[in-house]
């Protein structure tokens, strides 16, 4: 669920914070490693292409595994920055259930798994007392919401007949819009959009985003699956709005902790959780707007 130009710069539309290149190299006007970030990028997409036309639910897979690290990614930033205490067994349980129960039952499934998890989350604080009960519980419930209850909506992208052109249709429109916000935010980006937040975003970069979103939701609705060029115009602006809001949200979540990357498990990315921040809300937008626009 990651792209190759995912979050490169803060001058475009849905792109991430600023960083810099590792050791020995120099970073890009983006301040990220390049080459490093295609090279992840590349092997990334490869897994996820190659899991979509082999065994397309093995695509259900990566979303697990994804959600597993980022949820420990998540817990260990704000356990370290704000000493806030996740009840990360229960969430990583709870969220596993919901994105594998989402398959066979639906959102009925996800739905149920995350209320099962709330309650597992309430439990579990329990035995540590009252000192930051209600801190922690909330920090568990969002983390379970905001991870793996909206991983469960790329999952129930997949069991359609048509489940491979609704992922695809997902993923093109979120490498479109970081791409194009990517290249107009490096390329003439200078009206910060979100200055208190991120400061580089553009909206140079967010036109950018928005245009290419657009025309890759245009091209995949109606070649991908059958639908009308209207309503591909409809899903790439939603996505492309909510990837941005997504990005903007965590942007704020990192900088409340006091942090630049959820982590260093990516090379010229940061962490896992800092690709999945556009993708994850953008993931519940694809799968309301497909579901109506092309009835399994």
């Amino acid at each position: 669920m990651t792209t190759v130009s995912d979050h490169q710069a803060d001058s475009g539309g849905a792109a991430g914070p600023d960083g810099a290149g590792g050791p020995g190299r120099t970073p890009s006007r983006a301040g990220r490693d390049l080459p490093a970030a295609i090279a992840v990028g590349v092997a990334l997409g490869a897994a996820i292409l190659g899991s979509l036309f082999t065994v397309r639910y093995l695509f259900i897979g990566i979303i697990a595994a994804a959600i597993v690290v980022g949820t420990i990614e998540f817990a260990g930033a704000l356990r370290r920055s704000a000493g806030i205490r996740i009840a990360l067994v229960p969430v990583l349980v709870g969220g596993q259930a919901m994105i594998w129960l989402a398959w066979p039952f639906g959102r009925e499934g996800a739905v149920t798994a995350f209320v099962v998890t709330v309650l597992a989350c309430l439990l579990w604080r329990l035995r540590s007392g009252a000192d930051g009960y209600l801190r922690d519980v909330a920090a568990s419930v969002f983390a379970a919401a905001y991870l793996p209850l909206f991983a469960a909506f790329a999952a129930m992208l997949v069991p359609p007949a048509d489940g491979v052109g609704r992922v695809l249709a997902f993923l093109i429109v979120v490498v479109a819009c970081d791409t194009g916000g990517y290249i107009a935010g490096v390329l003439g980006g200078k009206h910060p959009m979100a200055p208190a937040i991120s400061p580089k975003k553009t909206w140079e970069g967010f036109g950018g985003s928005l245009t290419a979103g657009v025309v890759g939701g245009s091209l995949s609705l109606m070649f991908l699956l059958d639908g009308a060029a209207w309503q591909g115009v409809l899903f790439g602006a939603a996505v492309v709005l909510t990837a941005t809001l997504g990005d903007l949200m965590e942007s704020l979540i990192k900088r409340d902790l006091g942090i630049k990357d959820m982590g260093n498990t990516l090379p010229g990315h940061g962490g896992l959780m800092d690709r999945l921040d556009s993708l994850l809300p953008s993931a519940v937008v694809s799968w309301l707007l497909l579901s109506a626009f092309v009835p399994a």
